[in-house]
């Protein structure tokens, strides 16, 4: 019998406006604390899906039922568990899932989930001018975080939004059933 996934709504979401084509490795964003992880890296943490598809299962193995295939290159999602192989994510939906830690990747971006355009600010200021709009549903790179503000770059442009705008950018846990 064919195994039966279903394709999240991620499929649809396109790099476009001011949607990231290159990524660039952002600052350290997380404080370091002790790692009690297979990998020593912290938990929760944010990676990108390194592929246009990506395989989400019910568990860390891929003997495991396929839950869906993530089609957003780029997406930042929030490493929430990990063996030494899988790492669970949380996806910008809330969605919970196994993916090999190969089709991760350290770099960091950040999703507009709204559907309205987000206008990017000169400066980490809200009556600063306004620089560019990143698009609703699109992704940036995400350069460095600092005071409630976020540096975000894309298609040669550049501005600061504030991190309650953006998916990809809090360091409180953003799927709590995740652990």
């Amino acid at each position: 019998m064919p195994v039966k996934c279903k394709h999240r709504s991620l499929v649809g979401w396109a790099l476009g406006g001011l949607a990231a084509a290159t990524l660039l490795l952002a600052g350290p964003a997380l404080a370091q604390a002790p790692a009690t992880t297979p990998s020593g890296l912290p938990v929760p943490r944010y990676v990108v899906l390194k592929y246009g598809e990506v395989n989400a299962r019910q568990g860390p193995d891929e003997q495991h039922r396929l839950l869906w295939i993530y089609k957003a290159k780029g997406l930042p999602v929030q490493v929430v568990a990990e063996t030494r192989e899988w790492r669970r994510i949380c996806d910008p939906e809330g969605g919970l899932a196994w993916v090999h830690k190969r089709t991760t990747d350290g770099r960091r971006t950040a999703m507009r989930v709204q559907d309205s355009p987000l206008p990017l600010r000169a400066s980490p200021k809200p009556e600063s001018r306004t620089s560019a709009y990143l698009a609703g549903r699109s992704i940036a790179n995400l350069d460095k975080c600092e005071k409630g503000w976020c540096r975000l770059k894309a298609d040669g442009a550049s501005g600061w939004a504030p991190e309650g705008e953006i998916w990809g950018a809090k360091e409180a846990l953003q799927c709590p059933e995740g652990r």
